[in-house]
């Protein structure tokens, strides 16, 4: 338990936080299970401003290499492990294959970047770098330009939206308030911050010893509006992803070099379906009116179909995803602001997604000379429903056919993959679907959105169809209208 000091009382919380990005609940979860009383207020949902534009990747991001930034991608490597054994249901190992020629990047810099990676690597438990013959094996075969070899090595997806509600969740098991549909509206600093929020139509005031602001693509809105302070200086861009029917149909990620020295990364998606991203392009507008635009999708399309037999076409596209992200800030920017007399502001924006815990330490680490600083823990301890092994995947998915029979395979997997061993509270004692309440596409039964809505903050069926699942891409338009009428009356 943390000491706070003799004013621990003057505030209801010791720290309030504004956003519920990756940032902000990595922040919560880190500081509730230091003992410290934790708000965090987002005014939308969880997840929702610049989760659905990250690259779905937990990776070292191999091309780093090339800016020589050989310390970022080592300490990305060892964030990338932490987080697949904190999270094996969530973080999966996927073989990348990176095709070589000599339209891009010089074959022989790759080939020394490769063997830099697998040294930088080596006390992984993933298996190691190769350089594979496309002409011979498999990941060559729905390659339309095969030069003939390619880099590979291994790394792992990320489902970024349920990484970001199952901080929350864990922020919330560990004492911290979350509040969706929460907007702070107004600050005032003195000793304290004291705080007005509209709570889901309802004005209320929370006092807090220290602010951190990590709205994301807000965070100059908020510093200027709500804080009353000039913002910490940033850029964003607008990024954008697409989901299209199955291409390049093997089980890897393809790191795919563009004619803009950009990389684009197909990576497998929710078994039916390619994820293409990302297209980045400056942005100064509102966050809120971003979206992926025609250009995007072209730009992202003519991408792929420059390696795949499969020509890719925007009329391809079932879904696409774009939202606001810090330009060059992929170490992220944690900024204390602390003048005598007043309460503490810390200012949190950007960094990639696989560091975000190793950020959340660190920015915590700024508040110190506030709060009395107390052992380090979320590098040991699972996310929810993280406790088992990565390597016991398939063994969890096998467990649960086994005491629930009636649940398909794929069915089996979606919830392990989005549960893990979390996977009884929904499912308990049923012996049939028919126990779980209505169904909703396929495999959506009411006991799922009840446990979503009850234990993951889903308000709204959008929260369900595209960020705590992907099961938006397949459900029949009259089944989401069905399942809105049933969260309104659960």
């Amino acid at each position: 338990m943390v000491t706070v000091g003799d004013h621990r009382g003057m505030a209801d919380v010791d720290i309030a936080i504004i956003g519920g990005g990756l940032n902000g609940v990595c922040l919560a979860r880190d500081a509730a299970g230091r003992g410290l009383r934790v708000a965090l207020f987002e005014q939308n949902d969880l997840g929702g401003g610049a989760a659905p534009a990250a690259a779905h990747l937990m990776h070292g991001n191999f091309i780093d290499l090339e800016h020589g930034s050989a310390l970022r991608v080592r300490a990305a490597l060892a964030e990338r492990d932490i987080a697949l054994r904190a999270a094996p249901h969530l973080v999966r190992p996927m073989r990348f294959v990176l095709p070589v020629h000599a339209e891009e990047r010089p074959p022989a810099m790759l080939r020394a970047g490769l063997f830099v990676y697998g040294r930088l690597a080596a006390r992984s438990p993933l298996p190691g770098p190769e350089i594979l013959d496309l002409t011979i094996h498999e990941a060559g075969h729905p390659l339309k330009r095969s030069p003939g070899l390619a880099l590979a090595w291994t790394d792992c997806i990320v489902d970024e939206s349920r990484l970001v509600i199952l901080n929350a969740v864990d922020a919330a098991a560990r004492g911290a308030a979350i509040r969706t549909g929460a907007r702070c509206v107004w600050a005032d600093r003195s000793k304290i911050w004291k705080l007005t929020v509209i709570n889901r139509g309802r004005r209320e005031t929370v006092t807090a010893r220290a602010l951190v602001n990590a709205s994301g693509a807000w965070t100059r809105q908020v510093a200027e509006t709500v804080l009353h302070l000039p913002a910490v200086q940033a850029s964003f861009a607008k990024a954008s992803q697409i989901v299209v029917r199955r291409i390049l149909d093997r089980d890897f990620v393809y790191a795919l070099q563009n004619d803009d020295r950009r990389m684009i990364y197909a990576i497998p998606y929710q078994r039916d379906f390619t994820l293409i991203g990302t297209s980045e392009r400056s942005f100064d507008g509102d966050p809120a009116m971003v979206w992926a635009g025609a250009d995007d999708l072209a730009y992202l399309c003519t991408a792929a179909s420059r390696y795949s037999r499969e020509r890719v076409e925007p009329a391809d596209v079932v879904h696409a995803m774009a939202g606001c992200v810090a330009q060059g800030r992929r170490d992220g920017v944690a900024q204390l602001n602390r003048k005598r007399g007043e309460a503490p502001l810390l200012t949190v924006i950007g960094g990639a997604t696989t560091t975000a815990r190793r950020r959340a330490e660190r920015a915590l680490a700024q508040l110190t000379k506030v709060f009395a600083a107390s052992p380090l823990w979320t590098a040991t301890e699972p996310l929810p429903g993280g406790d088992f092994l990565h390597e016991s995947f398939g063994d969890q998915v096998d467990d649960a056919r086994k005491r629930w029979p009636f649940l398909s395979e794929r069915h089996a997997h979606r919830m392990v993959a989005a549960y893990g061993t979390r996977i009884d509270r929904i499912l308990g004692a049923a012996k049939s679907m028919d126990d779980l309440g209505p169904r909703f596409g396929d495999d959506l039964t009411g006991a799922e959105v009840v446990y979503l809505m009850r234990e993951e903050f889903a308000r709204f069926a959008d929260d369900i169809l595209w960020r705590r699942s992907k099961l938006g891409l397949s459900m029949p338009r009259q089944d989401r209208g069905r399942l809105a009428t049933f969260m309104a009356v659960a």
